[in-house]
């Protein structure tokens, strides 16, 4: 697989509690210079960074980030709010809790009330897998997949682990066509993305795949 066809899938991503402006127009101009799929920032820097590369580069952000424990109510607002201020795409963590307690008809409608505060843009489902049985992790592939979500993702980066093959395996199998998945965090090489493509991401949640071109020859082997 070429390099260019991995970046045009990776969501170039920068969450640091720490990030200033300077850091995301960085993020931003990386993007535009390695046509990434998108930049994940945080929501607070959405409206300036759509001013700042327009139409070029498509703004993905994150609503009840990293935790998912916010009310619906608050949700909805965060996923509004990003839309209305030029997010592209908004990344939504989900209820934990309610998970493990097995409340699977309210996930989905939380998750299809957050669709619609989207107002038509895309929405991906974090799952955070890594505190997630796999008879959990398939009840959520089909709460994605009745809710009108647009992807289903690993992980925030914020937990105890990232993406592994096997749940963007499990995922494959589980949810319904209409339904992509984004394999996020620590994904640390060219090889296991790739991988993780052949597995049946359509999107990466990275920082260092960017880093990783920078330093690779211009024609793009590796």
């Amino acid at each position: 697989m070429e390099l260019k066809e991995i970046l045009a899938k990776c969501d170039h991503t920068l969450l640091a509690q720490t990030a200033t402006w300077a850091d995301i127009r960085a993020i931003c101009d990386d993007g535009l210079k390695y046509k990434t799929a998108s930049v994940c920032i945080p929501a607070s820097f959405v409206k300036q960074a759509k001013d700042y590369v327009g139409d070029k580069l498509p703004i993905c952000t994150v609503i009840g980030f990293p935790n998912g424990y916010d009310t619906t109510a608050a949700k909805c607002f965060m996923a509004s709010d990003a839309v209305e201020n030029g997010a592209d795409e908004v990344d939504m963590v989900i209820n934990i809790g309610w998970a493990k307690e097995g409340k699977w008809e309210d996930i989905t409608r939380e998750i299809r009330a957050i669709k619609e505060s989207c107002h038509g843009k895309l929405l991906k489902v974090i799952i955070e897998t890594c505190l997630l049985t796999d008879e959990e992790k398939i009840a959520l592939c089909r709460c994605v997949s009745d809710s009108g979500a647009d992807f289903i993702k690993t992980s925030t980066g914020f937990s105890t682990a990232g993406a592994t093959f096997h749940d963007v395996e499990l995922f494959a199998k589980h949810v319904a066509p209409h339904v992509k998945i984004k394999a996020a965090g620590g994904i640390s090489s060219l090889e296991d993305a790739e991988k993780f493509i052949q597995l049946g991401a359509s999107r990466l949640g990275t920082s260092r795949i960017v880093k990783i071109a920078k330093n690779l020859p211009n024609d793009g082997t590796y």
